[in-house]
């Protein structure tokens, strides 16, 4: 019978450890609390807007024929920061959404591929977090998480979604609950141009659990989501200004019916100008009036453009108002300097119009900037999106960050700003340090998997090798500077082609097997993938049943590695994050009973254990963990029992996992309240219950 490893090991103290030596992130403890309030946290995620669709980042200095100007998000840049390497976690929407609200990459997500509508899984996710950190959080616009409908609807539909925003840490939703809802930007309105019974037909739109759709005749979701913006950001700073907020403001364009705006863009901005919620059914905004999917900014008239390309630029140029419209909002209010905005997209730009006979391509202004792909491609121009951070007191006017970063590291990004740790699962980093340009960061884990049918885009300006190519089972890693990018992956063992993309972002030339050196980063990277991610039912890869590869051998002494860190916490933090002074580490020999205790005294804390079992053979091996507290396990860096997340002392977490013969390491992390945790943790090879691996065989690195 597995035995119940306790509290407060009767151990030999080795050593204070130096932390490098096992692996461990570089991390900055706060001697004492930030004085000033908690800042508040916009982060604005648009539709398949492509990397190339901003000026600053390629329209303003492109050769292209065509292109257009978006000068309020130029100015965003110019005031703050530009994310030049930032990616999207899939090139999708369903995914991508998932993985920014988990804060977890593809090889952790619930939701992969292209599962739209799926449920976001219950853990927890930005709005949890921020909430749990004394934040109002709301998300409006676009969701499309909710999972499937279930029982008796009559008291109202957002009861039996499983996963229904409110049911996911926001205090409030007004949007479109579906996906495919998403797709048109009238939702009380019949739209005679589209293409099928489906993009013709008025959808439902939600604000908590009423369905409102028949209030917002004349509605364009940009203005529409644009003006409850501003209508929410304004009440919560008059009417709660002691508490901070979160708004995941979430547009369903320039995605799907190329549908362009009732009007022109109300003159002004902020409080007393631009889009303003008037609240009449009828009339809930100042631009529900004339005649729908009719405006065109003269901007993009007269040019000989054909009528998609005008409305493609007219939804771009309406986003850029909408956005520079809630920074001067935010001014208006006053809360510009304590305000943290985030601009991005969910994936690379599209190419459908959903009109009638006609359709769209994103070769007319290069939305895919100076890279190849588009939406679904692992190639850059699927993946990297355009990404701006904007807080007016912290981050420096005209910052470049040219790290590369990834949606998962925007939980631990806004914990930090929130003052707060983020949840162990959490497989980002803080971005802080890099986007204010203060100093260095740790590395973000870009990874991302994908599969697809179809094949990248035969467009002209396409490497000639890439056009039409396969798409199928694909997968990215960065690793020590380098991208390695697998499409229409049939060999699990197929290699990564490998490159440059400081000195070639068009991913021209393959760097694989050129020398010794990239042969050795081929291993690395082959090896990195699969102590990373976990396979998915639901999303099955070739390279699932690959055993996780073991570590190389080293001199080991018995025992394992524990730090302790004071504090009190509502979910197992990332360790590494934690804001207090630096923790404890001592190497502890043996596993024990409980010994007596009374020195540790009743403050809170968190415990680490880190350690590296040895599997005897190739195989497939079962792990089972009890803890009397939220406890978190990962196995190299990928996650191999979550027990954090509604914790039950008296349930036991088991998993399964293939590993290769050799050394791997396990990080246990878990609260604790008056003293040591009671906790144990057991492994045991397929078919033999009989041979507790982790009973007495940890061991650690020799100093």
């Amino acid at each position: 019978m597995p035995r119940f490893y306790a509290s407060q090991f009767a151990c030999l103290l080795i050593a204070v450890l130096n932390l490098h030596l096992i692996g461990l992130n570089d991390t900055g403890y706060a001697a004492s609390p930030d004085p000033k309030p908690a800042p508040n946290v916009i982060f604005i995620l648009c539709d398949d807007l492509g990397w190339g669709d901003l000026g600053v980042l390629h329209q303003n200095e492109s050769t292209h024929p065509k292109k257009f100007a978006t000068p309020a998000l130029d100015a965003m840049a110019r005031e703050g920061a530009q994310l030049r390497n930032h990616y999207c976690p899939a090139p999708v929407c369903a995914p991508s959404r998932a993985s920014l609200l988990l804060g977890v990459h593809q090889g952790h997500c619930g939701v992969r591929d292209n599962q739209f509508d799926k449920a976001l899984p219950d853990n927890h996710t930005l709005a949890t977090v921020l909430k749990t950190a004394g934040y109002r959080t709301a998300i409006i616009g676009k969701y499309g998480l909710q999972g499937g409908v279930k029982g008796d609807t009559s008291s109202g539909l957002s009861q039996r979604w499983s996963a229904y925003p409110t049911k996911r840490g926001f205090d409030d939703f007004f949007g479109y609950v579906r996906h495919v809802d998403g797709h048109l930007h009238y939702p009380a309105e019949d739209w005679p141009l589209g293409n099928s019974e489906n993009h013709r037909t008025p959808k439902e739109f939600w604000h908590n659990d009423q369905e409102i759709s028949q209030q917002l005749g004349r509605c364009y979701t940009t203005d529409l989501f644009t003006a409850y913006a501003k209508k929410w950001i304004t009440e919560r700073s008059r009417d709660d200004n002691t508490a901070p907020f979160f708004l995941y403001l979430a547009y369903d364009t320039p995605h799907a019916a190329l549908q362009v705006p009732t009007m022109e863009y109300p003159s002004g901005q902020g409080l007393n100008g631009g889009i303003q919620w008037v609240g009449k059914d009828g009339e809930m905004i100042n631009t529900a009036h004339g005649t729908i999917d009719s405006f065109r900014y003269p901007e993009h008239t007269g040019k000989e453009w054909s009528d998609v390309e005008e409305r493609f630029a007219t939804m771009v140029k309406r986003i850029d108002d909408s956005v520079g419209d809630l920074l001067q909002t935010l001014r208006d209010l006053k809360i510009d300097e304590n305000t943290l905005v985030v601009f991005s997209s969910d994936n690379g730009p599209h190419h459908e119009s959903y009109l009638k006979d006609v359709n769209y391509a994103p070769t007319s202004f290069q939305s895919y900037g100076p890279f190849d792909g588009t939406k679904r491609d692992t190639w850059e121009g699927g993946i990297r999106v355009p990404t701006l951070a904007w807080w007016p007191s912290q981050i420096p006017a005209g910052t470049i960050d040219r790290t590369p970063s990834q949606f998962h590291d925007w939980m631990a990004t806004f914990a930090d700003v929130a003052r707060t740790s983020p949840p162990a699962v959490c497989d980002g980093v803080s971005l802080v340090r890099s986007m204010t340009g203060n100093a260095d960061r740790s590395a973000s884990k870009v990874y991302v998997e994908y599969s697809v049918g179809g094949s990248t885009q035969p467009y002209d300006d396409f490497e000639k090798r890439k056009r039409k190519r396969k798409r199928g089972q694909m997968q990215v890693l960065m690793h020590k500077g380098y991208k390695g990018v697998r499409v229409n992956i049939t060999d699990p063992n197929a290699p990564f082609e490998i490159y440059d993309l400081e000195n070639d972002p068009s991913e021209t030339k393959n760097l694989a097997d050129t020398s010794d050196e990239f042969v050795k980063l081929q291993q690395e990277m082959q090896d990195r993938v699969l102590r990373m991610r976990r396979p998915n039912e639901t999303a099955k890869r070739p390279y699932d049943q690959m055993p996780v590869p073991s570590l190389p051998a080293v001199p080991m002494t018995p025992g394992i590695i524990r730090s302790v860190a004071k504090g009190s916490f509502d979910c197992v933090p990332d360790f590494d994050s934690i804001r207090s002074q630096p923790p404890s580490a001592v190497i502890i020999k043996g596993i024990p009973n409980r010994p007596a205790e009374s020195h540790l005294g009743n403050e809170d804390r968190v415990y680490r254990y880190i350690g590296f079992l040895d599997m005897p053979a190739d195989g497939e091996y079962r792990f089972e963990l009890q803890s009397s507290t939220p406890s978190f396990v990962r196995v190299h860096d990928a996650i191999l029992i979550d027990n954090d997340f509604h914790h039950d002392a008296s349930q036991k977490r088991s998993t399964r996992i293939r590993l290769a013969e050799g050394r791997h390491r396990f990080t246990i992390t878990m609260l604790a309240k008056q003293g040591e945790p009671m906790w144990y943790l057991t492994c045991h090879a397929e078919g033999d219950s009989s041979n507790d691996l982790t009973d007495g065989g940890w061991g650690i690195p020799k100093p």
